[in-house]
């Protein structure tokens, strides 16, 4: 592992400037960075981030074809329509059976299920999404909410597409509220059955993929009424239930109106659209009752007391959506990457000083600053999405080896991750575009096409800033089970009782960190490039935002709740960046495992150095705050901008190995910017005139 000193030494004797050409240095040796990459390198770090189900990684390529690739230039009408056959074959491969238990007619392999997913994630994400909403959300809530007889009824048809369906649980005023959605399902004793109705025009369903055109039922989300004999209404909180929507020939059932949302920013290959309930009914069956039931008398019975416990228990057996979303924005990421890195390396922009000749453009320090700590980061998401698949899976299939508190911390982690994953794939699908310059804004080259369709991503199964703020709310106390039922003034009042310490508890409970953080042996000088300084700068970050955002919220004491959401309110940028930073801090740790884990000594060496990369990418992008307070000297950020200088160009030696890891299918990458004979492309051969220079091994 290089030392800082090293890096110190090699800045202090003078890299060229940005944009004048190579950085050489009499330390530096040179890495060929020719057409393709090591392939014996690329095959040990493409091991690791396929993780435990490179079977079904493998299965899924296998079924990948040209076809899937997001078809350019079709109009809506025809877009949906190549969608819809593509997701009929992926039908016919039986890969919606992975999801579904064996006793429902499925194989019963969730983390199958969900890597397949996100390898989707590398061709057109309008056909990821209507397979996520057509057997992970649709599927999912008869597979997780509904009794045995239902899932028999429904589930066959549900994975050979024999029965589209939707999931309507958003509605156009109330967004990330789903709590407090107004549709209502209020059981009739005298006839039996449930009438559902969207009482005011708030309460439309709204943004429901499968809605405008290919649907023909719904998982419809809605506040249960039951009857008292007295007459009165009972309210019983949100339960979903199965309400028709169209017949066979595409009409809208009597009752139902659908309209189309028509042309998206991205995603045209799913028809979303609105639906309406006017006094729609179904038999009491259409209940999805796990969580809650309505005999034919009209009584109400739950397993479960309270209306916001039971509410949160029900979603939190839909976290698979979330999962897949994360998944599959990592993998347009990774493919947006790739064609980023592989670009850079056959674009050449000025004549070197020296030869005369066209400069790559991932020869530029700033080329690498802007792609390779992002491909850093990318393979940490990646090892980070590995991991909470694998919790989720083990959860699916031994949920008693689960209590309260380690489930709740899936939860979080399952929606943390799809916070972080999503916002990081949009920006750096973004910056792959920017750094393709103008080829990059051709459709053609299919980065604006990713662009346009993981933007949504950051948005749909939950908003970003609210699962974020989930993630923060869940720090506040050690007892996860006891915030999900709470608002902003039990919040506060909670915070008073918080053991602050527990960030520091959980971490040092780990194999992990007893492993690293007691091996280091530089204490006083706490070596950026050590990881167990690594671990511990991370935490302590975490810790301390934890501590002072309860000491804000103690001002609320004893308020009444106007005052207790202003004192929230005012700190809740302080609540998200601790959210941020524990996720910082857990995918750090995942990434570390898997570096440990790794078995071939040049891979782990080269993941040692991404996982380097992706702790000095996030202290110096909040250098501001280590400064403030007083984690990091002046002198210790710039020797980690130092660091990550060093760690990019040395990386950029191996980019096209780095990227090949990915596995992504050759086809991808047919795009006239890396086909066309208008760039001079580096060849095969290795010549002195085409290189990256890099650090010597």
């Amino acid at each position: 592992m290089t030392s800082e000193t090293d890096v110190q030494n090699a800045a202090a004797a003078g890299d060229s400037a940005p944009g004048t050409g190579p950085a050489v240095h009499p330390n530096y040796g040179r890495i060929t960075t020719t057409g393709a990459g090591d392939a014996v390198l690329a095959a040990s770090l493409q091991k690791v981030l396929d993780g435990t189900w490179a079977d079904a990684r493998e299965f899924t390529r296998e079924a990948m074809t040209p076809d899937m690739l997001n078809p350019i230039g079709l109009g809506m009408e025809e877009h949906r329509d190549h969608v819809l056959a593509q997701l009929q074959r992926l039908a016919d491969s039986g890969m919606p059976k992975l999801g579904f238990r064996e006793e429902d007619g499925g194989t019963g392999d969730t983390g199958g299920a969900l890597t397949s997913f996100e390898m989707l994630g590398h061709l057109d994400l309008s056909l990821m999404v209507k397979a996520g909403v057509q057997w992970g959300l649709f599927g999912g809530a008869i597979a997780n909410l509904g009794d045995s007889e239902t899932r028999k009824k429904y589930l066959p048809d549900v994975m050979s597409l024999d029965l589209l369906g939707c999931f309507a649980m958003t509605e156009v005023g109330g967004g990330s509220d789903v709590q407090n959605l107004e549709t209502t399902a209020t059981f009739d004793r005298e006839t039996g059955e449930f009438v559902v109705n969207t009482p005011t025009p708030s309460a439309e369903k709204a943004y429901i993929g499968n809605a405008a055109r290919d649907g023909r039922m719904a998982a419809v989300f809605a506040q249960l009424i039951t009857t008292a004999d007295d007459g009165g209404e009972l309210r019983h909180g949100v339960h979903c239930l199965l309400v028709p929507i169209r017949d066979e020939a595409g009409n809208d059932l009597p009752g139902v109106r659908t309209s189309d949302h028509g042309p998206k920013g991205g995603l045209a290959g799913v028809d979303n659209g609105k639906i309406w309930f006017d006094d729609v009914r179904v038999p009491r069956e259409a209940l999805l009752d796990r969580f809650g039931a309505v005999d034919a008398d009209g009584e109400y019975s739950s397993p479960i007391d309270s209306v916001g416990a039971r509410f949160f228990t029900m979603l939190g057996t839909l976290i698979r959506g979330r999962v897949s979303v994360g998944a599959a924005a990592g993998a347009s990421a990774r493919t947006a990457l790739a064609l980023a890195v592989r670009y850079s390396l056959v674009r050449r922009q000025f004549d070197h000083p020296e030869t005369g000749k066209g400069i790559p453009l991932l020869e530029y320090r700033e080329h690498q600053r802007r792609l390779m700590p992002r491909v850093a980061r990318a393979y940490a998401f990646a090892c980070a999405q590995n991991a909470i698949i694998l919790e989720l899976d083990e959860f699916e299939k031994n949920p008693e080896a689960f209590d309260e508190v380690r489930r709740r911390e899936m939860e979080t982690h399952a929606a943390g991750i799809k916070a972080s994953v999503t916002a990081f794939a949009n920006d750096t699908i973004i910056e792959a575009r920017l750094a393709c310059g103008g080829a990059g804004y051709m459709a053609e080259n299919l980065l604006t096409e990713i662009r346009k369709d993981c933007d949504v991503f950051s948005t749909f199964e939950g908003d970003n800033v609210v699962l974020t703020q989930l993630v923060g709310k869940e720090l506040l106390s050690s007892y996860a089970a006891d915030f999900g039922d709470m608002d902003q003034r039990e919040t506060v009042a909670f915070a008073l009782s918080t053991a602050v310490d527990v960030v520091q508890e959980k971490a040092r409970a780990s194999t992990l960190w007893q492993k690293l953080v007691d091996a280091v042996t530089d204490r006083e000088h706490t070596d950026l490039l050590d990881r167990g300084n690594q671990l511990q700068l991370l935490v302590d970050r975490e810790e301390h935002l934890l501590e002072t955002v309860a000491r804000r919220l103690r001002k609320a004491q004893g308020q009444d709740g106007s005052a207790a959401f202003k004192v929230f309110n005012s700190a809740q940028d302080h609540l998200l960046q601790a959210g941020r930073a524990h996720m910082d801090s857990w995918v750090f740790a995942r990434f570390a495992e898997a570096v440990e884990a790794c078995e071939d000594p040049e891979a782990r060496e080269v993941l040692g150095m991404l996982c380097d990369l992706y702790v000095l990418d996030i202290v110096d992008g909040d250098k501001g705050w280590f400064l403030e307070h007083n984690r990091l000297t002046t002198e210790r950020t710039k020797a980690a901008t130092a660091a990550r200088n060093r760690l990019c160009t040395k990386l950029a030696g191996r980019a096209r190995t780095l990227v090949d890891a990915f596995a992504i299918p050759e086809f991808v990458f047919s795009v006239p910017m890396l086909t066309d004979g208008g760039v001079d492309a580096i060849t095969d051969e290795p010549s002195d005139e085409h290189e990256v220079v890099g650090l010597a091994d």
